[in-house]
C-alpha cells in the first residue's frame, strides 16, 4: 500500500516539474524563449564622389624687397620730406641732414685744390727753366732731378687735394637721403633734430616694395612629398610650376581676391621640425597686403574619385576611426578606416579601409556590437562633397 502511495506522489512531482518546464519555455525573453527581433538600421552604400580638399598653413607676409634706410654720415636730421606709410619712388628724397659743417669742409677742400694747382704750375715753370741750363752744362743734372722730384710731389699733393674735395662733395650729397627702391615707407623712430649716424641702432625707416608679396609657410615632409608626387617635370622647380594656384586667407578670415603661385621650396628639411619652407607669391597692385602681415595659405587639391562618408557613421577609439561594415549575412563588423578631416561639411574622406560598393551603418552606431545581425534599410546619402563655408574653414 505504501509503495502505491509513493508511486502516486512521485508521479505528481514529475507532472509539476513538466508543467513548470513548459511554462519557462513559454515566458517571453526567457532563457529558452524565442530570440529578440532583429532591429532595423539605415545603411548607405559607399560611392566615389568628386570634391575639392583644402589645407591651410599659417604664413607671414613680406614685400619682395624691404630696404633699411640708414645715413652714411653723422648729422642732425634737418628735414623729413615724406610721411609714414607714404608710397615713394626710386630716388625720391626722404630726409635731409644738416649740411653746414660739410659745406665748410667742401669750401676748404676746394681752396686746397687751388693751392695745389698753383704749386704744380710753379713746379712746371721751374722745370722748364732748369732744362736749358742743364743742357748747357751750367748746372748739374742733380739739380734737374731735384726739380722733377719737386714737380712729382706737387702733383701728388694736387691729386690728394682733389680726392679730399670729391670725398667732401660726396658727404655733402649724403646729406640728402633718397629711397633706393620703390615702395611703402615704414615708421620713423627719429624726428627732426635727432642726431643720427651710420652706426645708429635703428634705421631711419624702411622702404618695402609690396607690388609683389611673398608668403612664407612650412609643410611637413609627408605633405610636401604628397604635394609634388605625380607632377610633371624633371626638377623640383619644374614640378612646382605645375601646381595649381593657391589662395590667401587674410586676418579677418576673408579670401584675398587675387590668386597666388608657389614659386620655390627650400632644399633642406629642417631637422628640428621636420618641415620644408615654402614661398608663394601674390600680386598686390592695390597695396592691400602689407609686410609683416599674417594669414593662411590655402592649397587646393581636386579629387576625382574620393570615398566620402558622413561623420556620424564613424566613431573614434584611441585615436583611430571605425565604421560598422555590413557583410552579406547582414551582420556588422567594426572596421578601422583612415580619414582626412578637412574642409568637408559633416563628412570625412576615407583614404583606407573601404571600397566602392561597401555598405556601412548610417545611424545608431552606439547601440551596435561587433558581429551583430541587423535588418538593413538602404537609403541614399546624397552628395557628401559639400565644402564648409569659407569663414568656418579659416577658423578651423
Amino acid at each position: 500500500m505504501r509503495t502505491i502511495i509513493l508511486i502516486r506522489r512521485l508521479g505528481v512531482i514529475l507532472f509539476i516539474l513538466a508543467v513548470f518546464s513548459c511554462a519557462r519555455k513559454q515566458q517571453p525573453g526567457g532563457q529558452n524563449g524565442p530570440p529578440n527581433p532583429v532591429k532595423e538600421y539605415p545603411v548607405i552604400a559607399v560611392t566615389p564622389q568628386s570634391t575639392h580638399l583644402f589645407k591651410d598653413y599659417p604664413t607671414q607676409l613680406q614685400g619682395q624687397q624691404t630696404v633699411e634706410i640708414r645715413p652714411k654720415i653723422s648729422g642732425y636730421i634737418d628735414q623729413i620730406y615724406v610721411d609714414e606709410g607714404a608710397y615713394v619712388k626710386n630716388g625720391q628724397v626722404l630726409f635731409r641732414l644738416n649740411a653746414n659743417d660739410i659745406e665748410a669742409t667742401v669750401r676748404s677742400a676746394e681752396a686746397q685744390v687751388n693751392v695745389a694747382e698753383a704749386d704744380v704750375s710753379s713746379a712746371k715753370i721751374n722745370l722748364e727753366k732748369t732744362k736749358p741750363l742743364v743742357e748747357k752744362n751750367i748746372i748739374s743734372k742733380f739739380e734737374l732731378e731735384s726739380v722733377e722730384s719737386d714737380l712729382n710731389s706737387r702733383e701728388a699733393q694736387l691729386a690728394q687735394a682733389k680726392a679730399n674735395l670729391q670725398n667732401a662733395k660726396a658727404n655733402l650729397q649724403y646729406t640728402l637721403i633718397t629711397s633706393p627702391a620703390e615702395g611703402t615707407i615704414g615708421t620713423f623712430p627719429y624726428r627732426v633734430g635727432s642726431l643720427v649716424s651710420s652706426s645708429t641702432t635703428e634705421p631711419l625707416t624702411t622702404v618695402s616694395n609690396t607690388v609683389k608679396m611673398y608668403a612664407y609657410f612650412s609643410l611637413n615632409e609627408k605633405d610636401f612629398l604628397s604635394m609634388i608626387n605625380g607632377l610633371e617635370g624633371k626638377t623640383l622647380q619644374e614640378k612646382l610650376s605645375k601646381l595649381p594656384d593657391v589662395s590667401l586667407v587674410l586676418a579677418d578670415n576673408s579670401i584675398y581676391e587675387l590668386p597666388g603661385r608657389i614659386e620655390t621650396a627650400s632644399g633642406l628639411v629642417d631637422p628640428q621640425t621636420g618641415t620644408v619652407n615654402i614661398r608663394a607669391s601674390f600680386p598686390n597692385p592695390q597695396g592691400l597686403l602689407r609686410s609683416g602681415g599674417s594669414g593662411l595659405v590655402r592649397i587646393t587639391q581636386s579629387v576625382d574619385s574620393a570615398i566620402i562618408v558622413p561623420q556620424k557613421t564613424t566613431y573614434e577609439l584611441q585615436g583611430k576611426h571605425f565604421v560598422y561594415l555590413l557583410n552579406d549575412s547582414n551582420k556588422v563588423h567594426n572596421t578601422e578606416v583612415e580619414i582626412l578631416a578637412g574642409n568637408l561639411k559633416d563628412s570625412y574622406v576615407v583614404t583606407r579601409g573601404l571600397n566602392p560598393g561597401d555598405k556601412i551603418v548610417l545611424e545608431g552606431i552606439t547601440t551596435l556590437r561587433n558581429n551583430m545581425e541587423i535588418k538593413p534599410k538602404l537609403i541614399d546619402a546624397g552628395s557628401l562633397s559639400e565644402n564648409m563655408p569659407t569663414d568656418s574653414m579659416a577658423k578651423n
